[in-house]
């Protein structure tokens, strides 16, 4: 997948529950038997846009294309934290998420440098200041949403 500054990086999917873990597996079937997508494709493609039934632009699909920048993913989320009756929380708090979670699960120094490596950061230390620095924030991404028998 494309990354910041075309880094190449192999990732794995984190432990966050088998509920998750089926959301996308299922996605990822459907783009490849219903989209025919391939490994180089974006696992979040961007909306085709075409005309609707009233003459105005409107989602027509997907393509296999990248998203040019967050905002519409941003309003994705939006929509379906307040469909759920859920605060709303960026998609960049769920990366922040799997860094406290780095903490209470890792063991050892190996382990936490693989949790790393696999968020894409080349240097331990500068993920480690980055996670402290979320700490410090306190709260930023509320736990009481997701009981902890869903992570382990």
């Amino acid at each position: 997948m494309d990354t910041k500054f075309a880094k190449a990086i192999v990732t794995y999917f984190f432990p966050v529950g088998d509920d998750f873990a089926a959301i996308v597996r299922d996605w990822t079937s459907e783009l490849q038997r219903v989209h025919l997508f391939g490994p180089a494709d974006p696992l979040f493609p961007r909306t085709r846009m075409g005309v609707g039934t009233a003459g105005a632009f409107a989602p027509a699909g997907i393509e296999r294309e990248h998203w040019s920048d967050a905002s519409p993913v941003r309003g994705i989320f939006r929509k379906a934290f307040e469909g759920a009756g859920l605060p709303y929380f960026p998609p960049h708090s769920f990366r922040h998420t799997l860094g406290h979670l780095a903490q209470t699960w890792c063991r050892t120094p190996e382990e936490l440098k693989a949790w790393s490596q696999n968020l894409g950061h080349e240097n331990i230390a500068t993920w480690c200041r980055s996670i402290q620095s979320k700490m410090e924030q306190a709260d930023h991404v509320q736990w009481r949403f997701w009981p902890r028998a869903v992570w382990r």
